[in-house]
């Protein structure tokens, strides 16, 4: 152990994440021949073949399955030792610019002020990111990190687990025949074209949000696109079709024309912090910190059976760098769609 090399371990967790020997080189700035010698030396000091390489496929043996899923939350531990003793020293100071989707609710602008106030030197920065496009603020750099709607498959970015989640509402015009129903299954959808997510959002993402069959199989009709919260709600009122939000955003967005009614059936929208795998400065990693403490006080009422935990939960521990990440729109409801 004495001679464990921290570079082949950070190579071995990569690869075993891209399972690409060229992406691997790309993100830890090394050439595949480097890439391969990191790991045959660590092979040797296991004593096994830990990757599987052929020339259509590359995958783990057993052997390194079982330790990339040792090792990486280790390794992750022992990176946010070093990371908070170094913030500790010197302070996380700077600016952190957040994207969020549609609105910050009160408890995600609280967490911004609890966070500037356990860092005096450090700024908060909120920029509004598109509906249409929750990711590429992240990816371009254009902000350090992003609340955004799960689920979360992009490659090269990382995101913490679900910190808040909340039940979806279905808005529909007013006279919809919808609309004085104390509740919607989701099975109903299949009678009613719902308003879809315009891209570049990725297509499983946008599907998420705005289903396109019920839990049954039943096909969902489509409606037009909208790239913004407002947008999709002006098209509701317009009467071209229905869109699920969750109750928080509803609750925001409330406005005479459109009724929000509760959609059963549906997993609840689910909030996360994401950022670029190879741009997580100490700041974002303090912040993902403090998202995750939040979470477990919100969380340490409730199991103990308590009143209160007000959003069902918050949590973003940093997750990096060999774990791929983790419905409907949003910021701080399904912002987006809305969160």
């Amino acid at each position: 152990m004495p001679e464990l090399e921290a570079r082949e371990i950070e190579c071995f967790l990569v690869l075993g994440e891209e399972l690409h020997f060229g992406r691997t080189a790309e993100r830890l700035y090394l050439s595949q021949s480097r890439v391969s010698q990191l790991l045959r030396s660590l092979e040797s000091r296991i004593g096994g073949r830990l990757v599987e390489r052929t020339s259509r496929r590359v995958r783990l043996t057993p052997l390194g399955a079982g330790l990339r899923d040792e090792l990486a939350p280790a390794y992750t531990a022992l990176l946010d030792a070093v990371d908070a003793a170094r913030a500790r020293a010197r302070g996380v100071g700077g600016v952190l610019r957040i994207g969020f989707v549609g609105s910050l609710d009160e408890d995600l602008a609280g967490l911004v002020r609890a966070f500037e106030r356990d860092h005096p030197g450090c700024e908060v920065r909120t920029v509004e990111v598109p509906l249409a496009d929750p990711f590429g603020l992240v990816r371009d750099g254009d902000v350090d990190a992003a609340i955004v709607l799960a689920p979360v498959r992009e490659p090269g970015l990382a995101s913490g687990p679900v910190f808040s989640e909340a039940p979806l509402s279905l808005a529909v015009p007013a006279r919809h025949p919808l609309a004085d129903r104390p509740s919607v299954p989701a099975e109903e959808l299949a009678g009613h074209p719902l308003i879809r997510i315009a891209g570049p959002a990725p297509r499983y993402w946008r599907e998420a949000q705005s289903p396109r069959l019920t839990p049954g199989g039943r096909a969902v009709p489509s409606g037009p696109a909208a790239g913004t919260i407002q947008e999709a709600l002006a098209l509701v009122a317009a009467g071209r079709g229905a869109m699920p939000l969750c109750v928080p955003t509803a609750r925001r967005h409330a406005r005479g024309d459109v009724v929000f009614v509760p959609l059963t059936g549906l997993p609840d929208s689910a909030l996360t912090l994401v950022w670029h795998r190879d741009r997580a400065t100490a700041r974002v990693r303090a912040f993902a910190r403090a998202v995750a403490e939040g979470t477990a006080r919100d969380r340490a009422p409730a199991a103990a059976g308590g009143s209160g935990a007000a959003v069902r939960a918050r949590s973003g521990a940093v997750r990096r760098p060999a774990t791929p990440a983790p419905a409907g729109p949003g910021t701080s409801s399904r912002a987006g769609r809305g969160r």
